[in-house]
């Protein structure tokens, strides 16, 4: 047969012209000046950068300086997040092969893989790195490691096809990227740079934009929302002043200050801090964090897709079941864990049982895979740390299993003579042996449907009798039984051979069937049962096959009566429509594309889900960079989907996810709780400040005391209540809705009415202070001042612990369960009493020491307003507590009456 010559220098040259060179160029580049740029552009970083401003025209250079800290720490946070994110399609490049073998002008030659072009003869080994999408045309057993594109650890057997035709089917082409892992062979470049599949990957994700996490979403509300009160508070301030007769300048310079003390400038350092101290957290459970807000968004995810391969399963093919003579035996252990055969709970010896010690030693010897450092050790466990299984995957299986029956290639006393490779035509393997009796046997190991149609006799209780039909059909029916497990099947077989050329595969004597299965982790049942009760949907996309798929998933309770199955082909064949309106019932996807995952993850998003994409090949990482959480694998991980995602399991583990998603649930509470804390305290510093003018009084807080309680007693407490421990029913919970406002549950309304109870007990403190006549004129207002400072720090103090509770209060809350949120109460108390009864501190803040008797009429007040939020929350928490009964108990009636105040809502 002609045989395809490849292309001449100039045909390569005339090609480079016309089809560009074999490279996976990033069209969007950034420039990280204008990345860094970017970072000032939402209003709460404009709202600060303003108060800035106007703290350097009024003297505070100190809240000025530290407000630009502030802001340039969340700048340069946000500029290396973004940064690492544009280096993804920088890896794709990196995993094109470096440097290709082709046939140019007849002769073999080395050239950079760029230089690759259609129509190359690609020369293709073992080791080597496919440099283009091409079509095999010369095999010698030939397997190729897809996982890369595929996500499957099992290498594939490639066929090949006559150069002439253009078949581009999967099972005749090599793909860019992946890795020869056995054989050799010849192949024609069809396809290169953006055209091939690593390249078509790189479209997509070319194509995905960046975006903002529910938490980022619902702190620009924030902002606006504060701006809109800043704008408010000083055209009231100053519109009432001027009315009383005030200067203008002076009520407008007296309505911007107010404004100011508004802002918590503490806000986005406190948030960076709290989800930083989170990360750290996360990093000990093996969750890594390349995107900060990335943590607070998995609190609210209520649909995980995970890929099978090594995040639902341990990754490592193992033989789980053996059929022999008639007999079932199950294979304890998974991998290198210790393990052994047993038959009705019981372990088998192999000396009482030659068929069975039979199929193991063909099972060890008619294979390349070695345990390395030796196997069988009793006691502590079969394998220690230090040892490792070299070798395919399924081959590696059945070594293992070998030594779990106690029969290791070492210690076997036979010696391979020749060996007959395993080819895709052939669908088996086989060796020539000597035992140490000098016996020669043929091994043979293959597809249980091919073996069988070449064995004439099988083996029972060490003997050796024809095959009949009956027994033959009682084999296939093993086998079957087994595929339908989703096992892969190899048949054992042998016969005795006269010398090394006698190796005819034929006439075999049938010993076992073995089946093998990648086993689900044994943490993925407690972590998918932790979704179900935490009302989080796990869906389990792969590309394997629908059969092996549903085993697992139905194994790990994903797959559940009333679940649904859909698999690539079936998703072509459907339109948007179809495809969304069945979206909601599939809980198993097989045989995807990355195409398909992305078209999954972009439709479940689109029904207004929060996606956590679980992925560890270039396949996934278009579909993990699009989902709203990119999970990407630490081990088997490829660096391509670590750049594309926004969270790395360091351990590969679908529980740790679980893990790291109440870590979200438990950051967003706690969010909830300092904002709650943070704009309570300055809604009552503006209160204070607004009815002190309103009435006629003087300024109660100079800026310098107003700096002070905004970055120390405000901003310890704060970044504490970020560290409250998790409540114990923080699974038990729906996830939130990624559309609920932060002051969602009537958070507002809380924060509005103890705001103003702390701005009137402060009100009222500075106005008992400023009219008492026990205090000397001359001092009476400083000392007035120094009432209000006190007052307020203290029932802020107060109110840091009602805080972490929003259904308990002041008297139902864990004090002492987070020892850093009294350590800041306590550090509070300390620059408070600094403040006021040290000279120095006097000196600084313009403050006077409160003799006992001040201190006492600012306790009496203290007690009012805690004493009054607790009843009036204690209301609020029973009529919610008695609302969400009511609908468990009655859900129907819940929902009328729900649809009752809809009606009477749109009517009004």
């Amino acid at each position: 047969m002609t045989q395809y010559p490849g292309l001449t220098q100039r045909q390569a040259q005339q090609n480079r012209v016309d089809y560009g060179d074999n490279l996976l160029e990033n069209s969007r580049k950034k420039n990280p000046i204008k990345i860094f740029l970017s970072q000032f552009r939402d209003l709460m970083t404009l709202i600060l950068l303003c108060s800035t401003g106007i703290s350097l025209m009024m003297g505070e250079k100190v809240e000025a300086v530290t407000i630009i800290a502030i802001v340039m720490l969340n700048a340069l946070l946000g500029f290396f997040q973004e940064y690492r994110t544009e280096r993804s399609l920088e890896k794709l490049n990196e995993l094109a092969a470096p440097t290709a073998s082709v046939i140019r002008d007849g002769k073999e030659q080395t050239i950079p893989a760029r230089e690759v072009t259609i129509g190359d003869l690609v020369l293709l080994k073992t080791g080597d790195r496919v440099p283009a999408d091409c079509r095999i045309v010369e095999n010698s057993a030939l397997m190729v490691d897809e996982s890369l594109l595929t996500g499957e650890s099992v290498p594939v057997e490639k066929a090949y096809t006559d150069y002439r035709t253009n078949d581009t089917s999967d099972q005749v082409c090599a793909f860019m990227g992946t890795i020869v892992t056995r054989g050799h062979g010849k192949a024609i470049v069809h396809a290169i740079g953006e055209d091939t599949r690593m390249g078509q990957i790189a479209v997509m994700l070319d194509s995905i934009e960046e975006e903002q996490t529910p938490l980022q979403q619902k702190l620009d509300q924030l902002g606006k929302m504060i701006a809109a009160g800043c704008l408010l508070i000083c055209a009231v301030v100053a519109g009432v002043g001027i009315l009383r007769g005030e200067p203008v300048l002076d009520m407008l310079i007296t309505g911007i200050s107010l404004a100011v003390a508004a802002i918590p400038e503490g806000l986005p350092a406190i948030v960076t801090i709290a989800l930083a101290l989170s990360v750290n957290r996360m990093v000990k459970k093996n969750a890594v964090i390349r995107r900060l807000h990335a943590v607070e968004t998995l609190g609210c995810a209520n649909v995980i897709c995970s890929d099978k391969t090594g995040t639902l399963t341990e990754n490592r093919m193992t033989v789980k079941k053996l059929c022999c003579a008639g007999q079932q035996f199950t294979v304890t252990g998974n991998g290198l864990e210790s393990g052994k055969i047993e038959q009705n709970s019981r372990q088998i010896r192999i000396e009482e049982n030659p068929d069975l010690k039979r199929s193991l030693e063909i099972a060890v010897v008619c294979n390349n895979a070695r345990i390395e450092g030796g196997a069988n050790r009793r006691g502590k466990g079969l394998f220690s740390k230090s040892y490792a299984v070299n070798g395919e995957p399924t081959e590696a299986a059945l070594a293992v299993l070998g030594a779990k029956g106690g029969v290791e290639f070492s210690s076997s006393g036979i010696t391979v003579l020749k060996e007959i490779p395993f080819d895709s035509q052939r669908k088996m393997m086989s060796v020539v042996v000597k035992n140490k009796n000098g016996e020669m046997f043929l091994f043979t190991k293959g597809a249980p449907d091919i073996l069988l149609q070449r064995c004439a006799f099988c083996q029972k209780n060490g003997e050796v009798s024809v095959m009949s039909p009956m027994q033959k059909q009682k084999i296939l029916s093993e086998n079957e039984a087994m595929a339908k497990d989703a096992m892969r099947v190899l048949a054992l077989c042998w016969r005795r051979a006269n010398s090394t050329s006698d190796c005819a595969e034929q006439n075999l004597v049938f010993c076992g069937l073995c089946g093998m299965i990648d086993p689900p982790r044994k943490e993925a049942f407690d972590a998918v049962e932790k979704c179900r009760t935490a009302q989080i949907r796990p869906v389990m996309i792969t590309g394997d096959s629908r059969e092996t798929a549903c085993a697992i998933a139905s194994q790990l309770k994903i797959l559940r009566p009333g679940g649904e199955v859909l698999t690539g082909a079936e998703i072509e064949r459907m339109d948007d429509e179809s495809f969304l309106q069945k979206l909601p019932k599939v809980s198993v996807f097989a045989r995807v594309t990355p195409a398909h995952k992305l078209r999954i993850v972009k439709g479940l998003k689109s029904q207004g889900n929060i996606v956590a994409m679980t992925g560890d090949g270039v396949n996934d990482a278009p579909a993990v960079k699009e989902a709203n959480i990119g999970v990407s694998m630490g081990k088997n991980g490829t660096d391509v989907t670590k750049e594309a995602s926004a969270v790395i399991l360091m351990d590969d583990n679908f529980a740790t996810l679980v893990s790291a998603i109440e870590e979200g649930r438990v950051i967003y509470r706690n969010i909830r709780k300092f904002i709650r804390y943070l704009l309570s305290c300055n809604i009552g510093e503006v209160v204070t400040m607004f009815l002190a003018m309103l009435m006629g009084m003087p300024v109660p807080l100079l800026p310098i005391q107003i700096l002070l309680i905004n970055l120390v007693t405000d901003g310890l407490p704060a970044i504490a209540l970020g560290l409250d421990p998790p409540d114990s029913d923080v699974m038990n919970q729906k996830p939130r809705k990624s559309t609920d406002s932060i002051f969602s549950g009537g958070l507002l309304s809380v924060i509005l009415f103890r705001g103003m109870l702390i701005g009137l007990t402060t009100i009222a403190a500075f106005s008992l202070l400023l009219t008492s006549p026990a205090i000397p004129e001359a001092i009476r207002l400083e000392t007035a001042r120094t009432g209000a400072l006190v007052t307020l720090i203290l029932t802020q103090l107060i109110h840091v612990f009602e805080c972490k509770s929003e259904n308990k209060t002041l008297f139902g809350i864990p004090f002492f369960n987070n020892w850093k949120l009294i350590a800041a109460v306590c550090t509070s108390l300390m620059v408070m009493g600094f403040a006021v009864w040290h000279p120095m501190g006097r000196m600084i803040f313009e403050t006077t020491a409160l003799n006992t008797e001040q201190m006492k009429l600012i306790g009496v007040l203290l007690m009012i307003a805690p004493l009054l939020w607790s009843v009036v929350s204690g209301m609020m928490f029973s009529k919610r507590k008695e609302e969400v009964i009511n609908s468990q108990s009655n859900p129907s009636k819940s929902k009328q009456k729900s649809r009752q105040k809809q009606a009477v809502s749109r009517s009004i």
